[in-house]
């Protein structure tokens, strides 16, 4: 289970202290421009030690393309790259060797394969997303081709939220504070809320609001294989997420009928809705409105702060976690949770294709 994907594929490998974090894609359209400054900045986006509110690991995370390029574009075989791990301090996790850590992988770990990387979790690690974010990187330069968009927001931290239609704000802002929310207002005061939370020893967690535009109508399976099945499953291997909703969501549930079907209309000789509670998505296939989802991380496990727990023998006892965490993992999540959007969308892009002639 370490390849996702049907036609646009990802197989990962690698732990959080080993070597390298790395990955094949397979399903690349051959041809596609590959900007490799593009790639290296969607990781910067991601990579720690980026600013005062995320861990203060320090990682260059470079990308090295070594295959399934050539002459600046795709070849349509195997993309494969690394990027290289170069300031562990496995030394931080020694007092976690026998320690079952609450809230996280180590004892499910431990029983699924009868041992564990006690080194920052090694598989389990928030750091193997490196790997989603360079593929969805190149599934994003193929989107272009298709003049699809995937964007993604920080729309809520704790209980400082931002109303939750997206069409409100200008997404072009997101980048522009460090917390990666469109309102500045509001990102003021969740980089205080994390600020005080961390010096506090603690964490908070919150959720990431996102949108795809340009997505063609046709898309999914009216059956097994929905578009918005497929998206949630994507949401949900990625570390700490807790929930999905997409269109109106949960929030649907106390509306009528009447109120939450999306009447259809011409546009301009195209089919359209007037509005769009569905989220871009009926029967599990788009109908070419925008896609827009919301992804529900919980605070990370990691607390610097003393903890009961107990070890590997059962018996009770204190932990107090070492070395370098994020105290809210959503302003690095965003362009995790592009990624993994923009891989699915590229993979079911693919698979209509071969639907009908």
């Amino acid at each position: 289970m370490n390849t996702f994907g049907n036609i646009f594929t990802l197989t990962t490998f690698g732990e959080s202290h080993g070597e390298a974090i790395g990955g094949v894609v397979d399903g690349m359209p051959a041809g596609i421009p590959i900007d490799v400054d593009f790639i290296q900045s969607e990781l910067n986006r991601r990579r720690p030690g980026q600013s005062c509110i995320t861990t203060s690991r320090q990682e260059g995370d470079v990308v090295e393309l070594l295959s399934g390029v050539f002459e600046g574009c795709s070849t349509g075989c195997p993309i494969g790259f690394i990027v290289r791990n170069t300031n562990q301090h496995s030394q931080d996790y020694d007092n976690m060797r026998q320690l079952y850590r609450p809230s996280h992988a180590d004892f499910t770990y431990a029983t699924k394969y009868g041992n564990r990387d006690h080194r920052g979790g090694g598989r389990s690690s928030a750091r193997i997303t490196i790997s989603r974010v360079v593929a969805g990187a190149l599934a994003k330069l193929a989107l272009r081709q298709l003049n699809i968009s995937v964007q993604a927001y920080t729309s809520q931290v704790g209980n400082i939220l931002l109303d939750k239609d997206y069409r409100k704000y200008d997404l072009s802002m997101t980048e522009t504070n460090i917390v990666r929310c469109p309102d500045p207002v509001k990102a003021d005061e969740m980089i205080q809320l994390i600020s005080e939370v961390r010096a506090a020893g603690d964490t908070i967690g919150g959720v990431i609001t996102c949108v795809v535009k340009g997505c063609p109508a046709g898309l999914g399976e009216p059956e097994f294989g929905k578009l918005n099945a497929a998206l949630g499953s994507a949401m949900l291997s990625i570390n700490a997420v807790k929930g999905f909703e997409y269109g109106e969501g949960f929030d649907g549930v106390t509306a009528r009928g009447s109120e939450q079907n999306d009447v259809f209309v011409n546009n301009y000789g195209q089919v359209g809705t007037l509005t769009n509670h569905s989220g871009g998505i009926q029967g599990g296939i788009s109908n070419g409105q925008d896609i827009y989802f919301r992804v529900a991380f919980k605070p990370v496990a990691t607390l610097l702060r003393e903890q009961d727990t107990i070890d590997i023998y059962g018996n009770a006892t204190k932990l107090t976690a070492k070395g370098r965490h994020d105290p809210c993992v959503l302003p690095r999540a965003v362009p995790v949770v592009e990624a993994m959007a923009a891989m699915t969308i590229l993979d079911y892009f693919l698979l209509n294709k071969s639907t009908k002639l």
